[in-house]
């Protein structure tokens, strides 16, 4: 039986991840006391016929202190299978999404300003971060992707399976700040100059098509592909439960989009558990 810990920012995307938890057959317990974690895991797995996983939905509202977060974490680990989800997001998309919904955010009264309730609780979340085997950063992710996400490590073959994130991000809206390596492929012919593919993406088999049609990148890719199969185990060896690999063109709709597919897909095939994300292909 697995336990999950599903927590992070106010805003950031819990009650999605919940959701998208409940829908693969997780049995989610909302801000369940974190004192009372081990115990209700022990009488959980001794009852008959309790057999789904379990995620914990916790945030900053349901522990004062998030030292006893830590140390129950700690217990629950010594005896079950048990990994950490934290959700993140930009100072700046938090905003936006507080003022869209209107809604209090939680340490508001305590803080003064929305941007200073969402610092402080940053603060307060920092060790358990730290700690999380999953970090998602939500703050150019979709509700599809993120469930995809979270589905992902769910579902992952086996504890401690990596997960691969690809990214492709445009240059002008800055480095995809979440990725552990980054290729810039800015150096290749861009289709954006083409009439009939500027306002098409990566994602169209017209722009696709295009840009490998380039013998440098398909030899690029050929070098790349290589040796992300060959870091790959030496990541899970040392314990990285997931590897964000990003390519980066100056808006991040075509030449990276169509590199991000090809080395999904390439991933796919050789059996990786693997998320696709493309940040900016929607920016104008």
């Amino acid at each position: 039986m697995k336990f999950l810990i599903v927590t992070g920012l106010s805003g950031s995307g819990k009650s999605q991840a919940a959701n998208a938890l409940e829908d693969i057959g997780y049995y989610c317990i909302d801000n369940m006391p974190a004192s009372l974690i081990l115990q209700f895991a022990e009488i959980y797995t001794n009852s008959p016929g309790k057999s789904a996983d379990v995620a914990f939905i916790i945030d900053a509202r349901g522990e004062t202190e998030f030292e006893t977060l830590s140390s129950s974490i700690g217990a629950l680990r010594k005896q079950f299978t048990c990994e950490i989800i934290f959700l993140t997001c930009s100072d700046e998309v938090l905003t936006n999404r507080y003022k869209e919904s209107r809604r209090l955010h939680p340490f508001a009264l305590k803080n003064g300003s929305l941007l200073e309730a969402i610092r402080a609780e940053r603060k307060l979340l920092e060790s358990v971060e730290n700690r999380a085997d999953y970090v998602i950063d939500t703050s150019s992710l979709t509700s599809a992707k993120l469930r995809e996400k979270i589905t992902s490590i769910a579902c992952g073959k086996s504890h401690g399976d990596i997960l691969i994130n690809c990214m492709s991000f445009g240059f002008k809206y800055g480095i995809a700040s979440e990725s552990d390596i980054v290729f810039d492929v800015r150096c290749f012919t861009n289709p954006y100059y083409v009439d009939e593919l500027k306002n098409k993406t990566g994602l169209d088999r017209e722009v696709f098509d295009y840009v490998f049609d380039s013998k440098d990148v398909n030899v690029f890719c050929e070098k790349v592909f290589s040796m992300i199969d060959f870091l790959i185990p030496l990541y899970v060896e040392e314990g990285k439960t997931q590897l964000t690999v990003s390519f980066g063109c100056t808006g991040g709709k075509h030449r990276s989009v169509a590199i991000c597919e090809a080395l999904a897909e390439h991933l796919k095939d050789n059996g990786a558990n693997v998320v696709c994300v493309h940040r900016d292909i929607d920016k104008k």
